[in-house]
């Protein structure tokens, strides 16, 4: 790689949060064969600021953008741990799957998300090319304004 992960993020003015316990009875990542799946994340920045509330009633896509990069940071953050910060292990960014706490009737839940897919592809080029689902939903866990789960395919086995 040319650039490194924190290379990148230096130039985004971007910092990598601090990875925090789970919120409930789960594990932060699950290993199957050569793929890692990563828990939910939530938009809680390195300072430990979340970006709350409903799109559509308050928070405007711009918001939802930015709740969703951090999301992304987030998973990035995880891997960290997981790859015992060795992002080169990374094959390729498979799914993100992200819920947007919306009201009924808003509709842009694409461009929301594009905030985490958007980091991926700047972080990892074209291994970080996903699928992705984007949904909005009634609530999100800590009022949380987006929450994204991510699907990654690695070589190697994870930090236990």
């Amino acid at each position: 790689m040319s650039k490194t992960i924190h290379t990148i993020l230096d130039s985004m003015g971007l910092v990598l949060p601090a990875p925090t316990a789970p919120l409930g009875s789960y594990v932060p990542y699950v290993q199957t064969g050569n793929l890692l799946m990563i828990s939910g994340q939530g938009p809680v920045s390195a300072s430990g600021v979340a970006i709350k509330g409903r799109l559509g009633d308050g928070l405007e896509i711009d918001d939802g953008h930015r709740a969703a990069q951090i999301c992304g940071l987030n998973i990035v953050a995880r891997l960290q741990a997981a790859l015992e910060g060795d992002f080169d292990r990374v094959t390729q960014i498979i799914r993100l799957n992200g819920f947007v706490n919306s009201t009924p009737d808003f509709t842009h839940h694409p461009a929301v998300l594009n905030g985490a897919s958007d980091l991926m592809f700047e972080l990892f080029g074209a291994r970080g090319l996903h699928s992705r689902t984007a949904v909005g939903v009634s609530a999100l866990p800590m009022g949380w304004a987006v929450e994204i789960d991510a699907i990654v395919e690695i070589e190697g086995d994870a930090k236990a």
